[in-house]
């Protein structure tokens, strides 16, 4: 096995209400994701494999960076279709939509609750789905050969994650508001384990001039 660092994309149409509207990068995203390929470069980082999953803002970041030639999609790298899931949510279980972060803090463990209890109906797709998808591409990237860089979302980098720590899905939820726009994790086998070495990382963001850059919407 060999190391790999999850990236997440940049930031997208943060004014979206439908998954269409959000999958494209803001002008902010693109230069989020090419200050990271910089630092990337800086510091001698390179990566034998380079996957991505195939939304647009998945696409396009991993170009701003630098590192789309040779990239291989997959679409189990998606992200969950938050939105939809949402829209259910409202529908079916009466659980208003929130309109700023503060009300997404209370908004996604419920969501993710009514998910993965099966209390939602006609969902894009089901959380077991989801989680077997994420579990399955992260082992076939950590079974080749050399280090690879993964270009997804925060939803899959919490799942990820959530296994590899055998954690809670409260604590999956916590763990995907707190992920920002292109940051970096890092899984490395430890044993016969993934262990997380790295996580939430924006290196390419901590300079006093680029801090407004960090961002989670």
């Amino acid at each position: 096995m060999s190391h790999i660092t999850l990236v997440r994309h940049g930031q997208a149409n943060s004014a979206a209400r439908t998954e269409d509207e959000y999958d494209r990068l803001s002008p902010l995203g693109f230069q989020q994701a090419e200050w990271l390929g910089q630092h990337l470069d800086d510091n001698g980082q390179y990566h034998h494999r380079v996957y991505c999953g195939t939304l647009r803002r998945h696409v396009e970041t991993a170009t701003a960076m630098g590192v789309a030639d040779d990239m291989v999609q997959d679409d189990r790298l998606d992200e969950l279709q938050y939105f939809d899931l949402a829209r259910l949510a409202q529908e079916q279980i009466g659980l208003a939509i929130p309109i700023d972060r503060e009300g997404f803090v209370q908004h996604m463990p419920q969501v993710f609750a009514a998910w993965s209890e099966g209390r939602l109906e006609n969902v894009p797709e089901s959380f077991d789905h989801f989680e077997s998808r994420v579990r399955s591409v992260i082992a076939d990237i950590i079974g080749g050969d050399g280090p690879a860089l993964v270009v997804t979302s925060g939803g899959v980098i919490a799942n990820a994650l959530r296994h590899t720590m055998e954690l809670s899905l409260g604590a999956m939820s916590r763990m995907a508001l707190a992920i920002m726009n292109t940051s970096v994790h890092r899984l490395h086998p430890i044993g016969e384990d993934l262990s997380p070495v790295l996580f939430n990382a924006v290196p390419h963001l901590e300079a006093p001039d680029r801090m407004y850059a960090q961002t989670h919407l």
